[in-house]
């Protein structure tokens, strides 16, 4: 038995893996084979028996700047001979409160409270703003609502604004959950419209929807350009503009989901900046530290964080979690953050940007192909196939190619690290159309196959 298959076995014996149905690894069937991660660098991720894959998604769009990235990695060493926790609860230390202060300084937003992932800052945003209406005297606004198709993690707080059956429906039991209003997904554009006119109908809905019900609203939750687990849905900055608008004339909070979109994604340093508004929250997570440590963050106003500051310990925000603004997590993220300004890394984007667009061109042009798209660094394309798992396929054949790629039912995306050569992203789009190639060739061959829960995210 192989490194590889050693492994692997004993990951199945061990291991229950996220947003996987397990027995779709399973190794007789080898629907899907597990990978054991030896080591990576760069783009690129290496098995315990030589081979590579260039990591295409980021590892779940959480790495920025390339894996074991020399400048991060000094970072937590010294952090590590320094300090490497302590509560922050009557403690305090220099990387939360220099982070801190650089996040309030890139957003106009400050008063940081940190969490551990997405979903914890989701829960943490949501908990703030129904608790700061509650101590404005507005207890009746605690209900939110969200887009049609939005994802913002699987906790039971944040599912409840999370509007993906695949998700959602096993738990629905368990949820208070959301309203939605129509998503201003461009790809919904009819005859003679463009994506600001999808834009700006569906900003009508919303006017419609919060005329009815904003006194019991507390807030309304967007991922800013792009709703990632939608299958890459991507919408014009117009519609952003009027959900600022329209949350102020009913005196709603507007929640800025930057978790996957944040940290140079999208073009500019945070998605929301395209429109020109400043959100009432913004989460934060995914790439904050460059993908090396789990962290997030919930940034909100002074008016915000004046409502909690009272006399009255009932009145304050009472959440915590035992990591809260964990010291190394906080360095690596500044030691990011410091990779931005020393790389100019989104004038550097705007060119990889442009170069990997036009690697693509063949992808893009395919015949199978529909809405090819782009923001930024963030590639996608629907494929017209009748493979009702195709994401799986793709995926098993995407390995073969060298490459992780995952798409999200029938969307194809790409979202690398910043970090991708020329040399990388030949590599890159070379082996994403071969692999939709030999997926489609499967198509006469499997008609009827199940659905999976591999074609998530």
């Amino acid at each position: 038995m192989g490194l590889n298959e050693d492994w692997r076995r004993r990951s199945l014996a061990a291991v229950w893996h996220p947003c996987t149905q397990m027995k779709l690894h399973d190794p007789d069937g080898a629907a899907l084979p597990l990978i054991p991660a030896a080591s990576a660098q760069g783009v690129w991720l290496h098995d315990f028996e030589g081979r590579r894959y260039l990591d295409g998604i980021s590892s779940w769009w959480v790495n920025l700047f390339g894996h074991n990235h020399p400048a991060i990695r000094a970072a937590l060493a010294d952090q590590l001979s320094r300090l490497d926790h302590v509560m922050l609860a009557g403690f305090t230390h220099a990387p939360v409160v220099e982070l801190s202060e650089r996040l309030a300084a890139l957003t106009g937003l400050g008063h940081a409270f940190y969490g551990s992932d997405g979903a914890s800052a989701v829960e943490i945003a949501l908990k703030m703003s129904a608790h700061h209406w509650r101590n404005a005297g507005r207890p009746r606004k605690c209900r939110f609502v969200g887009l049609a198709g939005g994802y913002h993690g699987e906790t039971v707080g944040a599912l409840a604004v999370t509007d993906i059956p695949l998700f959602r429906e096993a738990y629905a039991p368990l949820l208070r959950l959301a309203a939605t209003v129509p998503s201003p997904d461009e790809r919904q554009a009819g005859p003679g419209e463009d994506a600001a006119a999808v834009a700006e109908r569906a900003a009508v809905a919303l006017a419609t929807w919060l005329e009815q019900h904003h006194e019991d609203t507390a807030a309304l939750i967007v991922e800013p350009l792009v709703q990632c687990a939608a299958g890459m849905a991507m919408h014009h900055p117009l519609y952003l503009q009027r959900a600022r608008e329209l949350c102020d004339r009913y005196q709603v909070h507007l929640v800025a989901d930057e978790i996957a979109v944040g940290f140079g994604r999208t073009g500019t340093m945070f998605a929301h900046n395209q429109a020109g508004i400043r959100p009432d929250f913004i989460c934060l997570s995914k790439g904050l530290t460059g993908g090396t440590l789990p962290l997030s963050a919930v940034l909100t106003t002074d008016a915000v964080y004046a409502a909690f500051y009272d006399d009255e310990v009932a009145r304050g925000f009472l959440h915590s979690h035992s990591y809260t603004g964990n010291a190394l997590a906080c360095r690596a993220a500044l030691a990011t953050l410091d990779l931005f300004e020393q790389t100019d890394a989104l004038r550097a984007n705007e060119l990889t940007g442009a170069r990997l667009a036009a690697q693509f061109e063949a992808l893009s042009q395919h015949i199978r192909v529909r809405h090819a798209r782009r923001r930024g660094m963030i590639f996608a394309w629907d494929i017209d196939t009748t493979l009702p798992d195709f994401g799986r396929r793709y995926a098993r054949h995407a390995l073969a190619q060298g490459l992780l790629l995952r798409p999200i039912g029938r969307t194809l995306y790409a979202m690398p690290p910043y970090v991708i050569s020329e040399a990388e992203g030949e590599h890159l789009a070379r082996g994403a159309l071969a692999a939709l190639e030999a997926t489609l060739a499967d198509e006469p061959d499997f008609p009827n196959a199940e659905e999976a829960i591999a074609d998530g995210v």
